[in-house]
């Protein structure tokens, strides 16, 4: 009997089926790499009309309890860091740089409220408000974001719900 059959008998996976499994993978990882880097190459296209964005990004409303959801996390929206909502005191750190959110779906249309949240820079040109729907054009990105946006468009919706609950 040889290594190789002893191995198996063993559960053992034998050095040639690991040199093999390494170039399945390597070849796999390779295929990942060069389909993600097509994707992130894509530019997101904002149907901008009269400084609002009219046409929903999914085809359908956004739920503004996840909405609220995006807002509050620091891993998402993260824009109580910048932005006070009364509505929202019990909850800690909001921010003062940012102008107050209460009233805000008296001050803006819908559609312009998705496109401050999508790429505020298109109407306040000097905020400093990231652009939560972009994915070119934008500096200072760390390497593993290049070419991709903060929020889905679902969940730039979503925020676009939460704030018209805001009156």
């Amino acid at each position: 009997m040889d290594c190789e059959s002893i191995a198996n008998e063993a559960g053992v996976t034998s050095p040639s089926r690991v040199g093999n499994m390494r170039r399945s993978l390597a070849a796999a990882f390779a295929l990942c790499l060069s389909a993600g880097s097509a994707c992130a190459q894509e530019s997101i296209k904002l149907d901008v009309v009269n400084d609002a964005l009219p046409k929903s990004l999914t085809g359908a409303p956004g739920n503004p309890d996840a909405g609220k959801k995006v807002f509050l996390t620091r891993t998402l929206g993260n824009c109580l860091a910048c932005h006070q909502v009364t509505s929202l005191k019990s909850e800690e750190f909001h921010g003062e740089f940012g102008p107050s959110l209460d009233g805000v779906a008296g001050r803006y249309s819908e559609a312009q409220l998705r496109l401050i949240v999508a790429d505020p820079k298109r109407i306040f040109t000097d905020t400093v408000m990231p652009a939560f729907f972009k994915s070119d054009g934008l500096s200072r990105v760390r390497p593993e974001f290049v070419g991709k946006s903060i929020l889905s468009a679902a969940q730039v919706e979503d925020v676009v719900a939460y704030l018209k609950t805001l009156n």
